[in-house]
């Protein structure tokens, strides 16, 4: 199978300076490889979209030449795929139904001694395993231990930070497929839709690597093929967090596509210069082997990198 890759923004606004980071580095991975880069719009959390934020990304990254191979999917429209996707799993025997409220998840742990969440959400404690104990299912959760004494660590590559490994259970623990409201989660969206586009490599922000041990789990549930992935470095706002739209992160000025090329550009290494956007993205695209090189050559030295969370 030849390289497929994809941008998968979700349309909470326009793109930023992080987002295209993200953005021009798939793009630049799927040309240099001679592959194909597609447009995922993953709306499937509604209620956080912003109108007419899906419209501008694509103008966005048509200004800056960064151009899809097929008409973008937006995840919007696949719910029959989710729902079959969560049939299998629930044959399988790989997920429960779930009546916990944040409130009772919060009081079952604090009663366990942990005293804190991870990243603002409580590490699930297997409540509902083995039953709703008369509470009515609100949603549903995938199974990530199977047995008693099972060694629930996940390892994995990624082509830019190395050799990572996560304890699923204890870092996250049954985590949700279906939210209580009936939304799609986005483990189950992301992973189905990149079995069903065929895609090889996932590349995306380096806040997203924490996710990738979930989706191989659920890509193994599904017998599903595992993509590589690359994590690529993020921009940092000025109190030292990921910048984002929540920490006043500014959508990009595509009017100057070249100052934009060249800002994201920068973030992954790429310092040449050029006349023209067209000329830059072309230098790039001749450049990005070696960035791939001195990130696996980096990755390779002894490091004590990992996607490990504790609760």
């Amino acid at each position: 199978m030849g390289y497929i890759g994809r941008f998968a923004p979700s349309p909470t606004g326009a793109l930023h300076a992080g987002s295209l980071v993200a953005a021009l580095a798939s793009w630049l991975d799927a040309r240099a490889a001679s592959g194909r880069w597609l447009v995922r719009i993953e709306d499937v959390d509604g209620p956080r979209c912003v109108p007419g934020a899906d419209t501008q990304i694509l103008a966005q990254l048509t200004d800056m030449g960064l151009l899809p191979d097929e008409p973008p999917w937006r995840q919007s429209t696949r719910g029959d795929a989710y729902a079959a996707a969560l049939q299998q799993l629930l044959e399988a025997g790989h997920v429960y139904p779930c009546g916990c409220t944040r409130k009772a998840i919060a009081e079952a742990l604090a009663a366990r001694g942990h005293t804190r969440a991870r990243d603002g959400e409580w590490v699930y404690p297997g409540t509902c395993r083995d039953g709703l104990h008369g509470q009515p299912a609100r949603a549903w959760r995938f199974l990530t231990r199977s047995a008693p004494h099972e060694d629930t660590t996940l390892h994995w590559h990624d082509r830019r930070l190395g050799a990572q490994q996560q304890d699923v259970e204890r870092a996250v623990g049954d985590f949700v497929l279906r939210r209580a409201d009936g939304l799609w989660a986005y483990q189950l969206a992301v992973v189905v839709d990149d079995a069903q586009q065929g895609i090889t490599d996932v590349v995306r922000g380096e806040d997203l690597a924490d996710n990738t041990p979930r989706q191989i789990r659920l890509q193994r549930a599904l017998g599903l093929p595992t993509p590589r992935y690359l994590h690529t470095p993020l921009v940092m706002a000025a109190d030292g967090h990921k910048l984002s739209k929540q920490n006043g992160a500014q959508a990009v000025d595509t009017r100057d596509a070249l100052g934009a090329l060249r800002a994201a550009g920068a973030v992954l290494g790429l310092h040449h210069t050029a006349a023209t956007a067209a000329d830059w993205r072309a230098e790039a695209v001749s450049r990005w082997p070696t960035i791939l090189a001195s990130w696996a050559a980096a990755s390779a030295a002894p490091s004590t990198a990992s996607t490990e969370r504790t609760p």
